[in-house]
């Protein structure tokens, strides 16, 4: 995963398709180098992510 995700590519994934998104951006992010593009890009997805997360708990069907 070597792009930035959006909000709005996530907001319609279920919540355990974004724990596994989740996992595997940490595990890209654990490999790049502190300041590099890779890296601000994965930390962005990242909170992306768990933002949707938080967006879609307690949300039926969304």
């Amino acid at each position: 995963m070597n792009r930035l995700l959006t909000i709005a590519e996530l907001q319609h994934r279920s919540q355990s398709e974004l724990r596994a998104l989740f996992r595997q951006a940490s595990q890209v992010l654990a490999r790049t180098a502190t300041g590099t593009p890779e890296r601000l890009t994965g930390l962005a997805t990242l909170e992306n992510i768990s933002r949707a997360m938080t967006m879609t708990m307690g949300t039926p069907g969304f």
